[in-house]
């Protein structure tokens, strides 16, 4: 495929259609005006099933708010039913632009279909596709994912720290509703949605695969500026970045019962490889490790976890860049071994030679004054979590001819 696109894009250049990756208009770049293929806007890895949802969430319909990072002219939905324990029926999904709160913006609104049907059953740990519509995208917008649920389905598939404010109601299905006037309760958290796919804008998709400094926690809610928001900021639209953290994730553990995911290893597939148009892979995972009990304290443990990654990513032609991991000194559970755990993985990753590139997140956000410690400047106040400016410094810090 990837060979395809190079064909391709060799041709439009000779008939003077593409801009060069260096020019001041990048979005204009690949296949924005010829047919290209899928290409993931937004994503959210699925983290575990609500907490006491044995019955799912029967008659509520759930505006999801997600954000995109490249536009498009056709898109589709990705639904999870990952953490479900029986087969799930969405009777109704829509997807639309966002306008005021719970508001789509008039004439933006499109009912979804599933192979022709306007509902699916998703079995107890699968996800659904849903059919193509045409919907202009915004690049750097925000859509409203709606689904409804008619009846009893088992626990409910979320994302629990959104950072951004959704709508729902329980008082049926209002999925097709311009007016937001029916959604009277809010929710913090995505439910049930997982991606979005757009077509016929960008060259390709980055996934960012990390914990919750990847989520964004520390960030301001509801003003997308997670460090993958900023990077997409940076690219303006040419790619799509897609985020895989979850909050309290690790490599190489599970942590049942907290919501954190199972371990990257694990969900490694159905969050990177099987996404579509994934041209690289970000790694910025490992801190979990060390900082959470049972201490990760071998850096071979993590570092023989990266190999494996690496691998896999390789193996579908996906370039990895790896993250060296932030300073955390200050954080509750800080100590010297712990610290010395945490040197040697980003000396691994800096010298081993096993990424095709690193982005040294350590040093663009410590204190130059005690590098063992974030920047103040930087740090959201509990010295594990950037706050915006330092999510914006690391974006800043990534060197975008290596993606």
């Amino acid at each position: 495929m990837r060979r395809f696109l190079a064909v391709g894009a060799a041709v439009l250049a000779g008939l003077g259609i593409l801009t060069s990756p260096g020019s001041a208009n990048p979005e204009s770049a690949l296949f924005e005006h010829a047919i290209g293929g899928w290409v993931g806007t937004w994503a959210a890895a699925p983290a575990s099933a609500v907490a006491n949802t044995p019955d799912g969430y029967p008659g509520y319909s759930i505006r999801n708010v997600v954000h995109t990072s490249a536009g498009g002219g056709r898109a589709r939905v990705h639904l999870s039913n990952a953490f479900g324990a029986s087969p799930l029926t969405f009777g109704h999904v829509t997807i639309a632009v966002q306008g005021a709160g719970a508001d789509a913006v008039p004439g933006t609104l499109r009912s979804l279909t599933f192979g022709g049907a306007p509902e699916v059953v998703v079995p107890a740990g699968a996800e659904a596709l849903s059919d193509p519509v045409n919907l202009r995208v915004p690049a750097d917008a925000n859509l409203l994912v709606t689904t409804y649920v008619p009846a009893k389905s088992g626990p409910v598939t979320y994302h629990p720290a959104a950072a951004q404010t959704s709508y729902f109601t329980r008082a049926g299905d209002f999925a097709a509703s311009e007016s937001g006037a029916p959604y009277t309760e809010q929710t913090s958290v995505w439910h049930y949605v997982s991606g979005v796919d757009v077509q016929g804008g960008a060259e390709a998709s980055i996934v960012a695969l990390g914990d919750s400094i990847t989520d964004g926690v520390g960030s301001v809610a509801g003003a997308n500026h997670r460090w993958p928001d900023y990077l997409a900021d940076r690219l303006h639209g040419r790619f799509g970045v897609l985020n895989a953290g979850i909050s309290a994730n690790r490599l190489l553990l599970d942590v049942p019962g907290s919501g954190a995911g199972q371990n990257a290893l694990s969900r490694f597939d159905r969050d990177v490889l099987s996404v579509g148009g994934v041209r690289t892979l970000i790694v910025l995972e490992g801190i979990n490790d060390i900082q959470q009990t049972p201490h990760q304290t071998d850096p071979a443990a993590i570092t023989s976890a990266y190999r494996q990654l690496v691998a896999q990513a390789h193996a579908r032609g996906i370039r990895v860049l790896g993250g060296t991991l932030t300073p955390f000194k200050g954080w509750r559970v800080y100590d010297e071994t712990l610290e010395a755990t945490r040197q040697a993985v980003n000396e691994f990753i800096r010298t081993s030679g096993v990424f095709d590139a690193v982005i040294d997140f350590d040093a663009a956000v410590r204190d130059p004054a005690d590098p063992l410690r974030m920047l103040p400047a930087y740090d959201s106040g509990d010295h594990l979590h950037p706050g915006d400016a330092g999510y914006e410094r690391m974006a800043a810090a990534i060197p975008l001819h290596r993606l």
